[in-house]
């Protein structure tokens, strides 16, 4: 179970705000955040201060095709705006609904949200482009829009198209993250704090100068970074599943309750946690853990059990 009051950053994974196959729609996407923050409020007086980060997958990908779709007549944006745009969209839909909620549970607490800029590695150009993005383009599309934009262009042969793809280099600054984190740790009122969206809208540096990139950070390891930053106790990562599993997707899948960073490692190494799926989440909660944090994998449903230690998987660094 864990123990204290310290500060905490919980990360939303793509199903606190949208699940696979469903529309967009505003009263969706609301109904589903009123949903995971009922979840959050129910356990914030185990925390003095807290941080939400969320991902953006769905809804950059909506604003890039709002790009295509008008592009003869509006001016297309390049991806780190449409970062930008989605974490101002993303992070008003969780204000709003947290707002509602802790009013819901009588519970006086101010929520502000900030854009949140992240650099990255100077050399991220040499890394391959991974990241799909954006629409699907037919083959002669694909084709045409590579030599027109310089895109680089991959096959999904199972939804039979094609997509742009993009770095998605490590994070290596949350610009402006420290003072944030000043407005939390106030004493005499509880703040919490919305940043890191989407990962942070990823800047290239050159001397004194920040430029947008066209890349995408992964959120958990932003969120990961943004946990170390601020000197958190806990990073919490609420994902579409009860807890990690070794062997998911196998006739006879364990759940893992307790583990060290070690121990997910060498699972990781195995092949247990896909670079699609949980991967990513592993990796973050396991550095962060390594730094002698407490990580928490789980979904919004087991928050509250798994903060007692019945459910969910805990990383820390010694057991």
């Amino acid at each position: 179970m864990f123990e204290g009051h310290g500060l905490a950053v919980i990360a939303l994974g793509g199903n606190a705000i949208l699940r696979p196959g469903e529309e967009a729609t505003f009263s969706v996407q609301m109904r589903h955040l009123h949903a995971t923050m009922r979840r959050v409020v129910s356990v914030i007086e185990r925390f003095n201060g807290m941080v939400i980060t969320h991902g953006n997958g769905p809804q950059v990908g909506d604003i890039l095709l709002q790009n295509e779709m008008a592009r003869v007549k509006v001016p297309p944006m390049p991806l780190d705006v449409c970062v930008a745009q989605s974490q101002g969209q993303i992070g008003y839909m969780v204000q709003l609904a947290l707002m509602n909620e802790l009013r819901r549970a009588g519970i006086e607490t101010d929520v502000i949200c900030a854009l949140t800029a992240v650099t990255i590695d100077p050399g991220h150009n040499n890394e391959r482009a991974i990241k799909p993005i954006g629409p699907y383009y037919s083959e002669q599309e694909a084709v045409e829009i590579k030599a027109q934009r310089g895109w680089e262009m991959v096959e999904d042969a199972a939804r039979g198209g094609y997509r742009r793809v993009v770095p998605s280099p490590p994070p290596l600054e949350v610009l402006g993250i420290k003072p944030l984190g000043e407005l939390v740790k106030l004493q005499g009122r509880r703040t919490i704090l919305i940043a890191g969206g989407g990962g942070g809208v990823p800047l290239h540096r050159q001397g004194d100068v920040y430029s947008g990139i066209e890349a995408v950070i992964d959120k958990d390891l932003t969120s990961a970074l943004i946990a170390r930053d601020l000197s958190a106790d806990m990073l919490i990562m609420l994902t579409d599943i009860e807890a990690v599993y070794k062997g998911f997707r196998t006739r006879s899948p364990l759940a893992i309750t307790n583990a060290t960073p070690t121990e997910m490692m060498a699972l990781m190494v195995e092949g247990h946690f896909p670079a699609g799926t949980m991967g990513p989440k592993v990796r973050a909660a396991c550095g962060f853990a390594e730094e002698g944090g407490t990580a928490l994998i789980t979904d919004a449903d087991h928050l509250p059990s798994a903060l007692e230690g019945l459910s969910g998987t805990t990383i820390v660094k010694e057991r």
